[in-house]
């Protein structure tokens, strides 16, 4: 039975990626005229949403999403949600309709065709430098300043130990948050972990839960505050995934 089963992950796999590939091939000319410019992201944005949407479906992913709150259009938030897998930024893609730019580990960058849209269009950071972490606040703030949101997960990254429902917070995306003063919407993924982890033979096709929270607001707060909201964003994420576990 195991034997049947690595099978099936390994072909499964290659599908996925395959299906990743297909959409950037076909769009290849409009992702690159569209990443040219900053002030044409947003048509990018939309183009990345069409490939988010299809490698989850023609992969065997569907996703339903329950909202606490409609988000304003053409107002920046700062998205945050648990970060477990790979169809995390798919997800995210596919649930938020509010333009915005990750903010992301520079080693996804590597990855062929996907990593070069990437490292055209996000914000890229090197969390071993200071300095590079200290160039993601003014990237950020230029986006942002252009009426875009931002994405990060404050993890920091996929936790090794996969027992790990939900690994402690980083400071950034509740700093930048605070400094400019939007809101954090943050979202629990349910499901990514069991459907596409990052072992490599394990996960299968089926539904991805979403719950959109009310955002938390930082108008009025300082840096001295964000402890706080940090502490808070997460307390949220935890208790659904402990609901959604259960």
């Amino acid at each position: 039975m195991r034997f049947f089963k690595v099978i099936f992950w390994t072909l499964w796999r290659i599908w996925f990626y395959i299906m990743m590939a297909i959409p950037i091939i076909v769009m290849f000319p409009l992702l690159f005229i569209s990443s040219l410019k900053e002030e044409w992201y947003p048509h990018f944005f939309r183009l990345a949403r069409v490939w988010a949407k299809f490698t989850l479906y023609a992969s065997g992913f569907y996703y339903t999403v329950e909202r606490e709150t409609k988000l304003q259009k053409r107002k920046s938030y700062m998205f945050v949600a648990n970060h477990t897998s790979m169809t995390d930024i798919m997800l995210m893609l596919a649930v938020v309709r509010n333009p915005f730019v990750f903010v992301g580990k520079m080693e996804l960058a590597k990855i062929p065709l996907f990593g070069y849209f990437y490292k055209r269009t996000c914000i890229l950071v090197d969390r071993s430098s200071s300095k590079s972490r200290m160039a993601v606040f003014e990237r950020a703030q230029k986006r942002l300043n252009s009426g875009l949101g931002i994405c990060i997960f404050p993890e920091g990254g996929v936790p090794s130990d996969e027992t790990i429902v939900l690994d402690e917070f980083k400071d950034g995306a509740f700093r930048l948050a605070i400094e400019h003063q939007i809101s954090i919407v943050p979202l629990t993924f349910a499901d990514n972990k069991k459907r596409f982890s990052y072992t490599f033979y394990s996960g299968s096709p089926g539904i991805m839960r979403v719950k959109m929270h009310e955002p938390i607001p930082t108008l009025g707060k300082e840096l001295s505050d964000k402890k706080e909201i940090k502490d808070a964003t997460r307390t949220v994420i935890y208790h659904q995934l402990l609901k959604f576990n259960a």
